[in-house]
């Protein structure tokens, strides 16, 4: 039976490329991505606590060149973009010595079926040098973070002229350097808002191809992820001890999604699942998000040059130092950019995802999925099952199990393998894979008071 289901498998339309998206992902342009990056450095420093009223110079220059970027790209498309500010106070802290209006610059394009179920994309445009308080001298922030900064522009002016079953969310961070305060600005923003955010991608530092490990790379892409939600409760992760789970928390599932689809979309580009929420002991935007229990990814390229990072511009020896744009590569930004644009659009037109996923099957050779059906279920048109040996770190098989509510799997014994469901459009999109909770605990079997 194990066999017959894999043959299945291999008939699942999944594989089918929606020309729509493969038409977005052409339309990513490197020329555009290179006049943003140049743009951005041209303001001199982007510091936190740079000049706000200078028009060429400082922080307040490069948010309302950001602005007007997204104002211009509503203008074209109608005003199918929402552009706003979203400002909080922050300190006093070491990095923040007097209370500063921290600004970031978001932009929001409302699902035509489901304005609720939100996808975002994010990079940030502070910069700094050595001392992360020296908010005066030229700090380009080239590639730290002017590269995903125009990743979230390009990725804007290629999504805006579609329209999209789902919300999507660009979003222009400010203040990371300073401590991640435009994440965690803009994601208490969402939460606030009742949006149900589906996916976050963060993109920071994506335009390097030349490591200071000496390799040269310009094909792989990393896709940091959390393995459960830091929102897990206790008693859920003392459950999910005897039923496994341990690498499939909604993160991991969306960096799985990250992944299909640039092998489907993006061609000369590897997508390197990195099993950590970011770089050994450092941080990035995504988190702020996925504290909220949003599921939250970074992009990073896969080789970092930290010569090129928080530093001062200078030549010591035979090395050069500073975040020019000379050392970005942007026809491999505007790879990374093509990515999140496939990935934003094949989220937004997928449908919501099954809710309240169960399995079952402990001590028979028959495992059963079961689901309720999503918020919106109008662009919903069936829904795909999937399992894996739970030493996989990817989906390997799947079928298509049509509108039901639940699927047995004959002859696969639950303990050996890992299950999922996701849900399908019409044109065959589907949401990340859902992983099952794990069961609620049996109440306490009554005490024998002869024992």
């Amino acid at each position: 039976m194990i066999i017959l289901l894999a043959a299945l498998a291999m008939q699942n339309p999944q594989t089918r490329p929606d020309p729509r998206v493969t038409a977005i992902v052409r339309a990513v342009s490197a020329r555009r991505i290179e006049a943003d990056i140049r743009h951005l450095v041209a303001f001199g420093t982007r510091h936190t606590l740079s000049d706000t009223v200078s028009e060429t110079r400082g922080i307040g220059a490069a948010r309302r060149w950001i602005k007007s970027q997204f104002d211009s790209l509503s203008q074209a498309c109608g005003g199918c973009l929402e552009v706003q500010y979203v400002a909080q106070t922050y300190g006093p802290t070491t990095r923040v010595p007097t209370p500063t209006l921290v600004v970031s610059v978001v932009a929001v394009q409302r699902g035509a079926t489901d304005e609720g179920r939100a996808v975002l994309i994010s990079g940030h445009f502070d910069s700094r040098v050595t001392n992360a308080n020296n908010a005066t001298d030229s700090a380009p922030g080239a590639n730290d973070d002017g590269s995903g900064t125009a990743a979230v522009l390009e990725t804007a002016r290629v999504l805006s002229r579609q329209r999209f079953a789902g919300t999507v969310v660009y979003a222009a961070l400010a203040g990371e350097e300073q401590g991640l305060f435009g994440g965690q600005a803009v994601a208490a923003w969402a939460q606030q808002r009742g949006f149900r955010v589906e996916g976050v991608l963060n993109n920071d530092i994506i335009g390097n191809t030349r490591g200071a490990d000496g390799i040269s790379d310009e094909r792989t892409v990393r896709v940091f992820s959390d393995g459960t939600p830091p929102t897990e409760t206790d008693s859920q992760r003392i459950r999910r001890r005897t039923t496994g789970g341990e690498v499939d928390g909604t993160s991991r599932q969306l960096a799985r999604y990250v992944q299909r689809v640039g092998r489907q979309y993006v061609t000369g580009l590897d997508i390197w699942m990195i099993y950590r929420l970011d770089r050994y002991g450092r941080g990035g935007d995504h988190r702020a998000f996925a504290d909220l229990g949003f599921p939250a990814v970074r992009l990073c390229e896969a080789h970092e040059d930290w010569t090129r990072q928080h530093q001062n511009i200078r030549v010591s020896g035979d090395t050069a130092y500073g975040d020019v744009p000379e050392m970005v590569n942007f026809a491999y930004a505007a790879k990374v950019t093509s990515l999140n644009a496939a990935v934003l659009a094949s989220l937004a037109w997928a449908p919501a995802p099954p809710r309240t996923v169960r399995i079952a099957g402990a001590s028979r050779p028959a495992a059963t999925l079961s689901w309720q059906t999503p918020e919106d279920t109008a662009n919903v048109a069936g829904y795909r099952v999937y399992w894996r040996r739970t030493d996989s770190p990817t989906w390997d098989s799947w079928r298509d199990a049509g509108l039901v509510s639940s699927y047995t799997f004959p002859g696969m014994v639950i303990d050996n393998f890992f299950f999922g469901v996701a849900s399908v459009s019409r044109e065959g999109h589907e949401s990340p894979v859902v992983f099952p909770a794990p069961p609620a605990p049996r109440a306490a079997a009554p005490v024998d008071p002869g024992n």
